[in-house]
């Protein structure tokens, strides 16, 4: 199996993931998006050495995975490339903030190694809300989210339409990575003298099959708009349910609950 075959079949795994059914599935994909980017916004918030209590936010997301039946596991399989550059930026921080601000016995902890691992968590925790909501949550209901706050239609369609070509071109890629693999049996991947005839190819390639699928759409009446029709039935907590959890949020980030957590157990 290619690379591009993998890589298609990763996607479509994901989709399998958005058509199941559970509680969290069955949220309206607007109220998800509003908890998502309340939880992203209120994430990055938090002050570079506040990490008790960005430590508290992970909750959110773990108990979506729970309550999804998808394991927390998968996220980071799926995310295991963008997972390390996310965790990469705060590696520079130890060098450029070396003053001690806190002890553990005798070893001296300086905030930029602090500042490196809240940044690092900050990147992770976004990272999980945000695939927790494209596993749960069909890339044609986002859509028609998108559009019930009247998004532009155009950025809508662009969007659904470019998520939609990857999985084509994933396939001419490797249609044309094995024909290319037949003619050279025995040799690992595409010389490089063969990169821009490949690339040439597969441009021209590309541009047939979306004509043929712009030809396709516009003989099914085709206006610069999808309309789709629902085929889940949302339930009806969900706006107070995502009320609920925004609260929480909120009270993570206005109040110490990490240290109201913590005298629960030192008690």
């Amino acid at each position: 199996m290619t690379k591009a075959e993998k890589a298609r079949n990763e996607i479509g795994a994901v989709e399998r993931l958005a058509a199941g059914d559970s509680p969290l599935h069955r949220i309206s994909p607007l109220a998800g998006l509003f908890l998502t980017v309340l939880f992203i916004a209120v994430t990055v918030s938090f002050h570079k050495y506040n990490i008790t209590s960005l430590i508290v936010m992970v909750i959110v997301p773990v108990l979506g995975y729970f309550i999804s039946g998808i394991p927390v596991s998968t996220c980071f399989i799926k995310l295991r490339i963008v997972m390390p550059l996310v965790c990469a930026l705060g590696l520079i921080n130890p060098f450029l903030d070396k003053n001690i601000i806190m002890r553990v016995g005798s070893v001296g902890i300086s905030g930029g190694v602090i500042s490196m691992i809240t940044l690092m968590l900050k990147g992770i925790f976004c990272l999980m809300m945000s695939f927790l909501y494209i596993a749960t949550n069909p890339i044609d209901e986002i859509c028609a989210g998108l559009r019930k706050i009247h998004f532009p239609k155009v950025l809508t369609a662009l969007f659904l339409l470019t998520y939609r070509y990857i999985s084509v071109l994933l396939g001419e890629v490797a249609v044309m990575t094995e024909a290319y693999q037949l003619r050279s049996p025995g040799q690992r991947g595409i010389k490089k003298a063969a990169w821009g005839s490949f690339l040439g190819q597969l441009l021209l390639r590309s541009m047939d099959r979306a004509q043929n699928l712009y030809d396709s759409m516009n003989l099914r009446g085709f206006s610069g708009e999808f309309y789709t029709v629902s085929r889940k039935k949302y339930s009806s907590w969900s706006w107070p349910a995502v009320i609920l959890t925004g609260a929480f949020i909120i009270a993570v980030r206005v109040f110490n609950v990490a240290g109201l957590i913590g005298s629960v157990f030192v008690r």
